[in-house]
């Protein structure tokens, strides 16, 4: 499947939409608020790019490693309404849309992260993306590799 056609992708292009529609009526004035819409049209396309990235790997960590920043660039689009109304945005009443399409976004993220192979792996000597159980140190044994082979 593409990733294109992921429930995930899809939301996170409801997300671009709505970021888009609302980050329109910042003042081009205001460099503050400009560069605060800069910044959440820019987490937005690195979570779609991140989404893809994820898809067109085989490899759990590196799986992993695009969920983690996808994550962090969609809980620092959450609170971005919270940057919006201090520097007095008048129309951020309307963000509580998008943080209810990246609540919706939570869940489906929680079931794509689950769907990621934990056997197709090489041993992340960092420790930080290696499925439960394997240590940064653990030696794989060559049959352990053999998914590296397979077609997906």
């Amino acid at each position: 499947m593409e990733c294109f056609e992921l429930p995930i992708y899809k939301k996170s292009q409801e997300i671009f939409n709505v970021l888009e529609t609302i980050t329109s009526l910042l003042p081009d004035d205001n460099d503050y608020l400009q560069t605060i819409k800069q910044n959440l049209l820019g987490d937005i396309m690195t979570i779609q790019a991140k989404i893809c990235g994820a898809e067109a790997v085989k490899l759990y960590d590196i799986k992993m490693e695009n969920a983690t920043i996808i994550r962090k660039a969609a809980r620092d689009i959450f609170v971005g309404g919270n940057t919006l109304e201090y520097f007095g945005f008048s129309d951020s009443k309307y963000y509580n849309l998008v943080r209810n399409l990246i609540e919706e976004f939570r869940f489906l993220f929680i079931d794509w992260i689950s769907s990621f192979n934990s056997n197709h792996y090489i041993v992340d000597n960092w420790g930080l993306f290696n499925p439960p159980g394997i240590s940064p140190d653990y030696i794989q044994s060559d049959n352990e590799l053999d998914f590296l082979d397979e077609d997906e």
